[in-house]
């Protein structure tokens, strides 16, 4: 791929410009000479120690991730050798160079392959393959990490442009930045849970760690480009001196026997100029975009989700501690607890729980409902208030209160115990269990001998493995400073289906509401959940059947459980045999 006359003379225009700008960064025309022949040398499969520092960088990259240890990825970022070959990729693009091209593209899909099937076998040997949150922050790259790849390299080919003058800085802020070697190992991880366990959640984080190196790596070969075109990197004596080298380098010699077998250049001539090289790389550029910008904006709706989210919270906090907080005398009447939103269908339904000395009225709650909607600007049937309230002595919520206000005071039973619990709940507020499991509820009993007990109850469609288990205990002993606490998970059957329904029935039998019941205890027991009711129906029965029975259900759990209404959705089920469906979910 040589420099064509028409691109000899559409860079003209731009040639002024290019030597004020070399020469503003001390770019010398020894020193193109001198870079180019480095990335020409660097694109070299015979430098052992290029392989060992990639499988060095693989392995600490991999035990990184899947040990959530964010410091340990740092460091394989900082030795990963990936930078130089792509580097190499982008002069290339920019000086036309087609066997620095093909060296580069065949040592960089190398490396990727090694370093992956370094990845798949050491997951393979570990015994726990729960995805972390360093891995999941890595399947679901978006147009900014497009955009941090693009600045990550523009900085990274200036930085290898200009002569070494003092403490280097500016390398390995680059590499943090870019973190090349991550996403491939978040590729290996995919394949080696995929191989091992779960086939379609090991593909969707292989894919979306794919889709990440991906952007990296054409971000990095544009700028790169960009940069190099604009320093005039590949100029007459620069490729002179590279021509000079490869005349005594065996593999060089070997790609050009390659060449002249395919006659490639014959066949490339068209695209040899620089807009044809443009439109190369521009093209994967602009295919990129479309699952980026797509994961872009769902990270746009969780955002405007959570904002939502939080000024409703904030709005009925504020109500809350105005109005219903204390009784008319100034003593303290109820402490909010805990405040879970959800929105459905233009719905916002919110359940409180509270500790409270004196139970509120069916009045007082209409009042707080229309008080929040009205703020909402909402009709108050758009807002359901489902309020738990606990029974507390009137002498704790003073101690409650005067902690939430800063009042020094001396500290009693009551007070150590509300300090304890707002500490345990204080620890255990970030705690994450791996995708797609999500922490529920928690309970904390402390045993006649002191020994505290935590059970963490958890919705999952499976049980987590007995090794997760053991760092999940872990994770909770770090957090309550409690080497000696007793850590139990807890997993809340999240479907029941029923016995088969007799044909053309809707009442509910002995033998249909043992499930339903069973679903009901966890739902009071958790008031944060909610059930789906399917029903289904066989094309012998009369239309109409199935809503019936699911609206049995619905009626059933509202009135011997009293669950709210707004937690409990019916829908029609898909299948033919005449049974009911009930899957426990979180607020979606």
């Amino acid at each position: 791929m040589s420099e064509t006359g028409e691109a000899t003379t559409s860079m003209r225009p731009i040639t002024k410009w290019s030597r004020w700008f070399a020469t503003k960064l001390g770019v010398s025309s020894q020193r193109k000479e001198e870079i180019y022949l480095e990335l020409s040398k660097s694109a070299t499969l015979h430098d052992p120690a290029y392989w060992l520092q990639l499988i060095f960088a693989a392995g600490i990259a991999t035990l990184g991730l899947v040990l959530n240890s964010p410091a340990v990825i740092i460091g394989a970022m900082l030795i990963s050798p990936l930078m130089g070959p792509i580097l190499a990729s982008g002069l290339a693009f920019a000086a036309g160079d087609l066997i620095l091209g093909l060296r580069a593209v065949g040592i960089l899909a190398l490396s990727c392959l090694a370093a992956i099937i370094f990845s798949v076998l050491l997951v393979g040997l570990l015994p726990f393959k729960e995805m972390t949150a360093e891995i999941a922050a890595r399947t679901q790259p978006n147009t900014l990490d497009l955009a941090v790849a693009l600045f990550s390299g523009a900085v990274g080919s200036l930085a290898i442009c200009k002569e070494v003058k003092g403490v280097v800085t500016s390398i390995p802020g680059v590499a943090i930045a870019v973190a090349l070697m991550p996403p491939l190992c978040v590729v290996g991880y995919g394949f080696g849970l995929a191989l091992s366990l779960d086939r379609a959640e090991g593909l969707r984080a292989a894919l979306g760690g794919g889709l990440l190196f991906l952007t990296n790596l054409v971000a990095i070969t544009f700028t790169a480009m960009v940069v190099f075109l604009a320093l005039r990197i590949g100029s007459r004596s620069a490729r002179e001196k590279a021509l000079e080298w490869r005349q005594t380098d065996a593999e060089s010699e070997r790609v050009q026997s390659i060449i002249r077998y395919l006659r490639i250049p014959e066949r490339v001539g068209t695209i040899g100029g620089i807009w044809g090289r443009f439109l190369i790389i521009l093209i994967p550029f602009l295919l990129l975009l479309i699952p980026l910008s797509r994961s872009l904006g769902q990270l746009k709706q969780e955002y405007a989700t959570k904002r939502q989210e939080n000024n409703v919270r904030r709005i009925a906090t504020d109500y809350w501690q105005r109005q219903f907080a204390t009784l008319p005398d100034g003593s303290q009447r109820a402490v909010l607890d805990r405040m879970v939103i959800s929105d459905a269908s233009g719905k916002v339904t919110l359940a409180l729980r509270v500790f409270t000395s004196q139970p509120f009225t069916p009045a007082e709650r209409s009042e707080y409902t229309r008080l929040v909607a009205t703020r909402l600007g909402k009709p108050p049937d758009a807002v359901e208030v489902n309020l738990l309230e606990i029974p507390t002595a009137a002498s704790l919520l003073a101690v409650r209160a005067r902690e939430s206000e800063r009042i020094e005071a001396p500290p009693n039973l009551a007070q150590l115990r509300a300090s304890f619990g707002q500490g345990v709940q204080a620890a255990l507020n970030g705690l994450r269990l791996p995708p797609p499991v999500r922490v529920i509820d928690y309970q904390v009993v402390t045993s006649s001998a002191g020994t505290m007990e935590v059970e963490i109850y958890y919705l999952g469609d499976h049980e987590i493995t007995a090794d997760a288990q053991a760092l999940i205990a872990e994770d909770v002993r770090t957090r309550l400073n409690d080497p000696a606490a007793l850590i139990k998970c807890t997993r809340i059957l999240d479907s029941f289906d029923t016995e088969p329904v007799p044909r053309n029935q809707t009442a509910l039998t002995a033998a249909l509401t043992g499930s339903i019941d069973r679903a009901g205890e966890i739902l009071q027991q958790h008031p944060q959940l909610q059930i789906e009711v399917a029903s289904n129906q066989e094309e012998r029965e009369r239309a109409g059947v199935a809503e019936a029975r699911a609206q049995a259900v619905s009626d059933y759990l509202a009135t011997k459980w009293r669950i709210a209404r707004v937690r409990i959705h019916v829908t029609n089920g898909k299948g033919l045999k005449r049974t009911i469906s009930l899957r426990i979910k979180t607020v979606a």
